[in-house]
């Protein structure tokens, strides 16, 4: 038996004897992987998006290694 065939008798046999709420979580893991996260956004978050990668193709903004230097501070604790 291949780990993949032992994990399908695995899950198959917590599936049978899941209660409600668990199958609902299995459930909800499975639409969720079955949805593109684009899909889910507001228009308003994609505009934004969209904005933000013209004006990095277009070369504004500044690198990621430049912004972590400036704040790198915050992140210690």
């Amino acid at each position: 038996m291949t780990a993949t065939e032992a994990l399908r008798r695995k899950v198959k046999k917590y599936i049978d004897s899941a209660d409600d709420m668990s199958l609902r979580r299995v459930n909800a893991i499975l639409e969720i992987d079955q949805r593109d996260f684009w899909d889910t956004l507001p228009d308003y978050v994609k505009n934004d998006v969209e904005e933000a990668l013209q004006q990095s193709e277009r070369g504004e903004g500044k690198p990621h290694e430049e912004v972590m230097k400036k704040y790198s501070k915050w992140r210690t604790k």
